[in-house]
């Protein structure tokens, strides 16, 4: 199962974590892990290649991990914020559709 937590504080999005192989099918063909996969790049690739901010972006291939830490404060914040509430919103549809596949939290 794929799980992916979203550090919420006081109502800011802080980043995430996604871990974890959904195990809908094998490598290759899996479509779970194509959608959180994707999901996960986008964000990424807005936050940090697109606004330029400063992330701590950290890639274990070796556990599938990936996670996200925003700094205190970021220069386009309501963007940064928009992007993340975008990103938990498609992961919860695609939670909604293979719940026995994926996992996402607020924390």
């Amino acid at each position: 199962m794929t799980k992916v937590e979203f550090f919420n504080q006081d109502g800011r999005i802080q980043g995430f974590c996604c871990s974890g192989h959904s195990g809908y099918a094998e490598a290759g063909a899996d479509i779970v892990c194509a959608a959180v996969t994707t999901a996960v790049q986008f964000a990424t690739a807005v936050i940090v290649d697109t606004l330029g901010e400063r992330a701590n972006v950290k890639v274990d291939d070796e556990n599938a991990r990936i996670s996200l830490k925003l700094p205190t404060s970021c220069e386009q914040e309501d963007t940064v914020q928009a992007v993340l509430t975008g990103m938990m919103l498609t992961l919860c549809s695609v939670r909604d559709e293979y719940p026995d596949y994926i996992e996402v939290l607020e924390v």
